[in-house]
């Protein structure tokens, strides 16, 4: 490795680091910022639409993990197929790959899916002890199904991206961004 791509590799691993540990930490505080705004608008409105605003908070709060970790992955791809590739090196990149789909049930999810998924479920509660009427109780279940398919839809998506992302990487390095061989 030259030192311009050494010092690009460390770099590029810490923030690899960080961005997993913030990622947790966006988790941890969206969450507890979701439950003190739930707390707080079921016991202060008693209008079903004031759950949007806690709602707001999860999809943001998920966007932002989905972030993370979407661009940690594309990272870790880069790494693997434009540093640790050179002279048969194989590092960390290449293993995490070689290693595949954890076992049913050991595996981890980096999105926190489940757990987003039951904070939309428990979000809706406020608005149905309002006694709502129909048409706010479609509003309000609409908004929150469209939340919980994105998040599915992300999960989907990041479930494939490393594999996707290490396609793209292997193109650009036998191509060139500019189209040039390496």
């Amino acid at each position: 490795m030259t030192p311009r791509e050494l010092e690009e590799f460390r770099a590029l691993r810490a923030t690899v680091r960080e961005r997993g540990t913030a990622r947790i930490w966006v988790f941890l505080v969206g969450m507890i910022g979701w439950g003190g705004l739930t707390i707080a608008t079921a016991s202060l409105a008693s209008l079903p639409v004031a759950t949007f605003l806690p709602l707001l908070i999860l999809a943001t709060t998920f966007e932002a993990v989905f972030s993370l970790h979407v661009t940690v992955e594309r990272i870790g791809r880069y790494i693997q197929v434009f540093l640790e590739d050179e002279e048969g090196r194989r590092g960390w990149e290449h293993v995490a790959m070689a290693v595949g789909r954890p076992l049913k049930g050991t595996s981890v999810d980096p999105l926190f899916a489940a757990y987003f998924i039951v904070a939309v479920l428990l979000n809706t509660v406020p608005a149905l002890l309002a006694q709502p009427v129909a048409l706010e109780v479609a509003v309000v279940l609409g908004v929150h199904l469209i939340v919980i398919v994105r998040i599915l839809l992300a999960h989907r998506i990041a479930y494939r991206q490393r594999a996707a992302d290490l396609q793209r990487f292997t193109e650009l390095k036998a191509g060139g961004a500019d189209g040039k061989p390496r």
